[in-house]
């Protein structure tokens, strides 16, 4: 056995196990990094974040020739092991992580440039916390059925990919939100061959207020279960929103979730129109566990 030397953190109560990896030598499978999140027999935690050196893992390649600049690559799974192609709350995390522990640095008004399976993603500070540019997003998935738990009927859903896939439910109020049973997996039909994360969504009366949408969200992310927060959850979330209410929807959003309050905003790209996550980044304590 080896000591592993961990930090634990959160954004908006989402939180992971983070580790320092640089040369990419420790290789946790997927009964480890379980085992490692089992909130009764482990640490508890909804994923595992490693901090790798780009040039130190397969999928770094792609990373280093879009930007040389990425030197680190957030190696993410979800707490049952399998992997994940990105994670909102977690880059955020991450970011702090490399920068507290000096293996970064983030100047205000800078960009610290992460790599992810889902390419590199600039991670900036603000005044909540930090923020981070999750790219292009699209419609994807169609319209599928969801059934949950305690919900009466099946709702219609809609697909949206933020870099790893969405499935958006909108709820008439905030007795059914409260009411529905994400402790079971929501059940998509037609099922999406990857799976996917669903959020389940009830607009604030009045939906904006000086500019800015504000919606409430839960979800159950696939591989953790529910979560306190999903920050591609509450990206997915917010643009759904925006695209039921049609012309005139604001591109600022505020998003409750039960962890806290994250920021969305929209805004056009070279390459198309982007959205960016805001929202605090905490590290809570460190230790070492036996893997």
């Amino acid at each position: 056995m080896a000591t592993l030397e961990f930090t634990k953190g959160h954004g908006t109560g989402n939180d992971f196990v983070l580790f320092a990896d640089p040369d990419g030598e420790i290789d946790l499978s997927a009964a480890q990094i379980a085992a490692i999140c089992d909130r009764h027999f482990g640490v508890g935690a909804d994923g595992v974040l490693r901090a790798v050196r780009s040039r130190s893992i397969p999928e770094g390649a792609a990373v280093l020739a879009e930007d040389p600049a990425a030197e680190w690559f957030m190696d993410y799974h979800n707490a049952d092991g399998s992997v994940a192609e990105m994670c909102g709350n977690g880059i955020r995390v991450f970011s702090r992580f490399l920068v507290d522990n000096g293996l970064a640095e983030l100047e205000p008004g800078g960009t610290l440039p992460i790599g992810t399976r889902n390419g590199v993603r600039d991670v900036q500070r603000n005044a909540s916390g930090y923020q981070a540019d999750l790219g292009r997003w699209e419609l994807a998935g169609g319209e599928p059925l969801v059934r949950a738990r305690e919900l009466p009927v099946a709702r219609p859903g809609l697909g949206i990919s933020v870099g790893n896939p969405h499935v958006v439910v909108a709820l008439a109020s905030d007795e059914e939100l409260d009411g529905t049973d994400l402790s079971y997996i929501p059940v998509i039909e037609p099922e999406p061959a990857d799976g996917a994360n669903v959020e389940f969504v009830v607009a604030a009366d009045p939906l904006v207020k000086d500019g800015v949408g504000h919606i409430r969200m839960r979800v159950h992310e696939r591989g953790s279960g529910e979560t306190l927060s999903c920050g591609t959850g509450a990206v997915a979330a917010a643009l759904a929103i925006r695209h039921w209410a049609g012309a005139g929807a604001p591109n600022h959003w505020r998003v409750d979730v039960p962890g806290g309050t994250v920021g969305v905003r929209m805004f056009p790209a070279e390459d198309g129109e982007h959205v960016s996550l805001s929202g605090p980044a905490e590290l809570v304590y460190v230790g070492a566990l036996e893997v």
